[in-house]
């Protein structure tokens, strides 16, 4: 199957801003504010919402035990606000762009030139926030000015349209947020010793999880059986028609000129190691 444009503009395009899910510069940022590294990244992302409980961010998210998420939410708001996280991730994402494309990459022209294709969509989506509590939220968040940090922001609000939207998809066919990795994991796509841990499921939930969907007949020894294929493929369609609203107004030449400015700041920060798992573990989020 031929990849769409707009699916393309995504995928091409999402670790100039998955990079700061990983990155060392948003460890330090977090610890400077009194977070440490994992309770970083749901205070972080969580802060458009205001210093809310684990309820809302165990709904949105959606693939996080709930037990993990209670032991961070509230209590990480007596030690910072969302002000302050919000403030400490686009801090990271500053520092990390620069230091992995290189102070003249994100001073130039392309650079501005597909910072301001990816706020056009981001905009666009806004038309859309109906259903989709983190892209609304994160709407509401000022725009950086830096052209570089103008596409990191706008990208995290596309990233967050279409993560709404999937988690529409999941719920229309009845799979929990385990269920979900669970089924990722046996695609072969990710590993389950950073998939399960980081999440925060036990091995015995995991392995309960398994067997309900071996049961549904999703999977098998081996993996994914064709049924359970067909399920991920019709998944991945499904985000893909709801995330598409967002880049109609770029069109399909807007939206391969997206992907064409982006692929080679993505390709050096990927082989730069800014997306390493790896460094999760060196600065505790496991």
């Amino acid at each position: 199957m031929t990849e769409s444009p707009y699916r393309l503009a995504w995928r091409v395009t999402e670790p100039l801003h998955a990079l700061v899910y990983f990155v060392p510069e948003a460890a330090e940022r977090y610890a400077a504010c009194g977070v440490d590294a994992s309770a970083g990244y749901f205070a972080s992302r969580g802060a458009a919402f205001g210093p809310v409980g684990p309820g809302i961010v165990t709904a949105t998210f959606y693939n996080f035990n709930p037990a993990l998420v209670a032991r961070i939410l509230p209590a990480v708001w007596e030690r910072t606000t969302p002000a302050a996280m919000v403030a400490a991730r686009l801090d990271a994402a500053d520092a990390a762009l620069t230091r992995g494309l290189g102070a003249d990459v994100v001073a130039g022209p392309e650079m501005a030139e597909a910072a301001e294709l990816a706020r056009t969509a981001a905009l666009a989506a806004g038309q859309w926030p109906q259903g989709r509590p983190l892209f609304a939220a994160h709407a509401e968040l000022p725009w950086p000015e830096q052209p570089h940090l103008v596409l990191f922001h706008a990208q995290m609000l596309l990233r967050e349209f279409r993560g709404d939207g999937h988690v529409a998809a999941l719920l229309t066919a009845g799979i929990t947020g385990l269920e979900a990795i669970v089924l990722h994991v046996a695609s072969g796509e990710i590993d389950e010793r950073f998939l399960r841990p980081t999440r925060g499921w036990t091995r015995d939930a995991w392995a309960a999880a398994a067997e309900d969907l071996r049961a549904r007949g999703l999977l098998d020894e081996n993996g994914l059986t064709d049924q359970g294929r067909r399920l991920r493929a019709d998944l991945e369609a499904t985000t893909d028609r709801l995330a598409e609203p967002a880049y109609r107004v770029l069109g399909e030449e807007g939206c391969l000129r997206l992907a064409a400015l982006t692929r080679p700041l993505s390709r050096t920060v990927v082989k730069g190691g800014l997306l390493d798992p790896r460094q999760l573990t060196k600065t505790g989020r496991e």
